[in-house]
């Protein structure tokens, strides 16, 4: 691929201008952003000067004293007073230190000032010694609260996101909101880690200014005139390095999902076959190359700020060491002091520059902390209520009453007032085009979806009102696409009835019904195997063993009402039968199967079919009574499907209506 070179688009601070390499424009179309809140806010953190931060400091450090104090309180209080008793270590080593100067500077012979200054050389290997015990101490408690605290944190975001509705995911502002949420889990950990370091550098600036103001009033000011243009540069520094960090992300991501094609075996014959590998690695060496150029000129860019701000503070430095010079001169100042004041000026200067450091982070992290918050608040309101009336055991019949329902934030309905019943223990099939609402209708019968009007009921209970976690429990699902999860073939199995101990027996029955038992025996450790490639005992299967073993779970998992979408679409023709043949079965047993195909062979053989055209009720019936409708939907995509293969279907005598149980209507109804 032939680089033309770079062009730029207009970023997120005043003025400035991120580079956009020509790969990233011809194949992203630009910068690789996602459309989530840390994009969207613009950067505040730019905007927010850092007194503004600081007022907001004890709020953010509450956020994670709550968490902390909820779970641990003892390694709270033990990190606390760790911390403080550091603080009080570094006031009284200086006050010792100083101690130890005024002796050495004392008239007399050399051995006695020592003697004098020994007990002040005591206590400063005393108090250094206590120093380096308090910080193991809260090394210790801050390794056992930050797990746990982020540990706590994350699974109730997590469980809070698995109960939330399924329509609320349909929502693109509260799927927005999970998503930064999630960002959120990363920053309670951090939040903890600089709120301590914060709390640290603030005891020890205080520590520091007492000292000082002890020592004589005028040394605050020197502290002040020294650490302020560092704090300036750290200031700086942070923010430059926090845009920079984010211009780096976009440029990242766009990467990762390039690098992440050209050895993902999706991707491997297109890349061969087409070349698109030349073309995606010369890509990746040009975006790249846009990295480089950001990462030199911040770093320029740091290392002026740093030069500028080493040299404001070493002009403060040269104006506070001549104050300092002019009270030795006067004898307004003791030499000994004067040393200790150096001392303490220099432990400031470092507390000071720690404090605005870690303050740019923690008000960074705790803006995704916030969101956090935000996603589990939603996801609470969100949540699929627990509870509700109970269901009767079984499934007797499933009846909807002029149902409609419509996603979130689309005007035309998916489901527009469809009236049906699925007895029990029967093959109910649902025919039609993609999108005439096939699906949908089977995630409203799962309890998936509420119906936005209309009535849908189990064993009479309307759904709305139904105990919800009793209805999941009594439907197994087995869609197209469903999960192929990266674990064992057992545990595969299993999590079709995960609340549940593991029963091999029961997991051995429901691989040889679903034609999984020869995919289990095959594999290299049979029920062990990892059926995900890279991994010690991973193996790969074909779409067709996942296919079966999803047939396994779904057997597994022994409920009264089976759903199954397009299950046999990776099986040969004798497997595809025999998975039809298989279905049928599970009625002897009293499972009522609810179908979802477009191979309508298949259908010819149930009970009940339904037929959907753009979300409308347009058919139902046997086989026989729809192929009789003449210019019937039904029939013309059955004839269609059956023209392919040079059979000339002939419509056979409708039989007697009153076969068809639990219907609601009499007669096959055709709009």
């Amino acid at each position: 691929m032939t680089v033309l070179g770079k062009k730029t688009v207009q970023g997120h601070g005043p003025g400035r201008r991120i580079p956009v390499s020509e790969s990233e424009l011809l194949l992203f179309g630009g910068a690789l952003r996602y459309d989530k809140p840390f994009v969207t806010r613009e950067r505040p953190l730019l905007r927010l000067t850092f007194w503004s931060m600081a007022r907001q400091f004890p709020e953010m450090v509450g956020t994670v004293a709550r968490a902390g104090w909820r779970e641990d309180p003892a390694a709270l209080l033990t990190l606390l007073g760790a911390e403080l008793g550091q603080g009080a270590a570094r006031a009284f080593g200086l006050v010792a230190a100083n101690q130890v100067l005024v002796a050495l500077f004392a008239d007399g012979p050399t051995p006695e000032r020592l003697r004098q200054a020994l007990p002040a050389l005591l206590a400063v290997s005393a108090v250094t010694a206590a120093s380096a015990l308090l910080a193991a101490v809260s090394v210790a408690a801050s390794g056992r609260l930050e797990p746990k605290v982020e540990r706590v944190c994350t699974a109730r975001f997590y469980r809070g996101a698995v109960r939330v509705e399924l329509a609320a995911l349909e929502d693109k502002d509260f799927h927005r909101l999970l998503d930064a949420g999630r960002f959120g889990t990363d920053s309670v950990r951090m939040m903890l880690g600089s709120s301590v370091l914060v709390v640290n550098a603030l005891i020890g600036l205080a520590s520091a200014t007492c000292v000082l103001a002890l020592l004589h009033p005028a040394l605050v000011g020197m502290m002040v005139l020294i650490a302020v243009p560092k704090g300036w540069g750290a200031v700086v520094s942070a923010r430059r390095q926090y845009a920079s960090r984010h211009t780096w992300i976009e440029h990242r991501r766009a990467i990762g999902v390039l690098t992440s094609t050209l050895t993902d075996q999706t991707h491997a014959a297109e890349i061969r076959v087409h070349g698109a590998g030349r073309m995606l690695v010369d890509a990746y060496d040009d975006m790249a190359a846009t990295v480089e150029k950001e990462q030199q000129r911040l770093a320029l860019a740091q290392a002026v700020t740093r030069s500028v701000s080493s040299a404001l503070s070493g002009a403060a430095a040269l104006a506070a060491y001549g104050v300092l010079w002019l009270l030795l001169a006067s004898g307004g100042l003791p030499l000994a002091v004067a040393g200790t004041a150096v001392i303490a000026v220099r432990t400031a200067g470092a507390s000071l520059t720690s404090l605005v450091l870690q303050v740019n982070r923690l008000y960074e992290e705790a803006m995704y902390l916030r969101d956090l918050e935000d996603a589990c608040r939603a996801a609470e309101r969100r949540a699929i209520p627990a509870g509700g009336a109970p269901l009767p055991p079984g499934v007797r019949e499933i009846r909807l009453e002029k149902v409609t329902f419509a996603y979130p934030g689309t005007a035309v309905p998916a489901l527009c007032e469809v009236s049906l019943a699925i007895p029990a223990g029967k093959v109910v099939a649902l025919v039609g085009a993609n999108g005439s609402g096939k699906t949908t209708l089977s995630k409203l019968v799962a309890g998936l979806y509420l119906p936005t009007s209309g009535r849908l009921s189990w064993n009479g209970v309307d759904v709305r009102e139904a105990d919800r976690d009793q209805l999941f429990d009594r439907v197994a699902v087995l869609s197209q696409d469903f999960p192929r999860w990266p674990m064992t073939a057992r545990a595969n199995v299993h999590i079709g009835r995960p609340g549940q101990p593991f029963d091999q027996a029961r997991a051995d029955r429901a691989a040889a019904e679903a034609g999984a038992a020869d995919v289990v025996a095959s594999l290299p450790y049979q029920w062990d195997s990892l059926v995900i490639k890279g991994f010690e005992r991973g193996t790969q299967i074909s779409g067709g063993q996942w296919q079966r073993l999803g047939a396994a779970r779904a057997r597994y998992r022994r409920a009264p009402l089976l759903i199954v979408d397009e299950p046999t679409s990776a099986l040969d023709p004798r497997a595809e039968a025999e998975a039809f043949r298989s279905l049928r079965t599970l009625t002897d047993e009293g499972t009522t199967v609810l179908l979802i195909t477009h191979r309508l062979a298949a259908t010819a053989t149930a009970d009940l079919i339904y037929v959907l055209d753009r979300g409308h009720l347009v058919g139902e019936g046997t086989h026989e009574e729809l192929m009789a409708v003449e210019g019937g939907l039904y029939r013309s995509m059955y004839e269609l499907q059956a023209a392919q293969y040079g059979i000339e279907p002939t419509p056979r005598p409708v039989p007697d209506p009153a076969r068809r149980n639990g219907s609601p209507h009499a007669q096959p109804a055709q709009a």
